[in-house]
């Protein structure tokens, strides 16, 4: 499970949007004004910010799961976590004096889609290995286009076929790979990661209308949609009686909220970081160094974490890879690629006249 991020990609594929020259406000990370670093610079201290905070979000997140008898309460795990969202959501709108502006009817809904979302794949987590369950995050392409197929009736280009057939085929490969080898392996962890990513398709399109037509911040679409969600994830777990298995597991084990804090506060960290990226470089670089994040979150859950191993995932990883490169190429202007190291250059002479001092003779 990851904290949600939705990136429009309209905006680098509209060649009136350049998000290297526009100036509007004061550009920060994490509340800091960084401003008045050149753009380059903009760029690598933002991707390292990025990895310092995701990196540690998937290592906590597979280590909560690791603790002896945790399996079955992802759903609780949810649970926490969007009160932590909704309390840091909370701190960040008080110090900004943030004010609602989406009506509190279309929240109801987003909250349930991203409680969908985001609970479904925590609960995978219990029936499968966290590499397996990062590579079908990585695969939001199929249900969007199955989506669009059904719904808008959308004819995609012979490249986003060939994308979403790519990823299908490492799909079933990674699979097949972790059923042959993991002895915990479980369909219902398939079945549970397939739901979170059809909600996925769903709230991206919904957040980014919401965010267009009523110009609202980050700050208020974290603190209303993750506590709505809140609220209906206690109304479940007090009726099942989960809620009351989950605190007692964790009253009894204490080290695992302190785990699950440590998971949230990295989180939301992150997706400030993802924030300033898109504002700094705009939506195809970030999806590049996210994209990047969780191949290198799948090579150090293989080194830290006890599991089998198999070089079939190493070829179901490449055919997945593949087909991220295939999504993104189709959807970057031909017209605007030829534009990339006119861009990289003047970034580069930025840093450079910057560093340069006046001569005074």
């Amino acid at each position: 499970m990851e904290t949600k991020i939705y990136i429009n990609e309209s905006n680098y594929q509209n060649s009136s949007y350049n998000p290297l020259k526009q100036e509007e406000t004061p550009r920060k990370l994490l509340w800091v004004d960084i401003s008045h670093f050149s753009e380059l610079w903009q760029f690598f201290i933002c991707s390292l910010v990025v990895f310092l905070f995701f990196i540690p979000y998937g290592y906590l997140q597979e280590a909560i799961f690791a603790i002896k008898g945790f399996k079955p309460f992802g759903w609780y795990l949810t649970l926490v976590q969007f009160f932590s969202y909704s309390i840091f959501g909370l701190i960040e709108s008080q110090f900004n004096k943030t004010k609602r502006r989406i009506p509190i009817i279309l929240y109801l809904l987003l909250g349930l889609i991203l409680l969908g979302s985001m609970g479904f794949s925590n609960a995978s987590l219990g029936y499968l290995n966290y590499p397996t369950q990062v590579i079908f995050k990585c695969c939001k392409l199929i249900p969007v286009m199955i989506g669009g197929i059904i719904i808008q009736k959308k004819v995609y280009k012979l490249i986003d076929v060939l994308a979403a057939s790519s990823m299908c085929i490492g799909l079933i490969l990674f699979t097949l790979a972790d059923n042959k080898v993991s002895p915990h392996f479980n369909l219902l962890g398939v079945i549970l990661i397939s739901l979170a990513l059809f909600c996925d398709a769903l709230i991206g399109n919904f957040q980014e209308k919401m965010m267009k037509k009523h110009n609202a911040s980050n700050a208020e679409i974290v603190l209303y949609s993750y506590f709505i969600g809140f609220l209906y994830l206690l109304l479940i777990l007090l009726v099942n009686g989960e809620f009351r298995e989950g605190t007692e597991f964790c009253i009894q084990n204490p080290e695992t909220y302190f785990y699950i804090f440590l998971f949230s506060l990295s989180g939301f960290f992150g997706v400030q970081a993802v924030l300033a990226l898109i504002r700094t470089c705009g939506a195809l670089v970030a999806v590049t160094v996210t994209t990047c994040r969780k191949a290198v979150t799948i090579i150090i859950s293989f080194l830290l974490f006890s599991k089998p191993f198999t070089f079939q995932y190493v070829w179901a990883g490449v055919l997945i890879v593949l087909g991220i490169y295939l999504n993104v190429l189709g959807k970057t202007n031909f017209s605007n690629l030829k534009q990339i190291p006119v861009k990289v250059g003047k970034l580069f002479e930025k840093s450079r006249k910057r560093r340069k001092s006046p001569i005074i003779v």
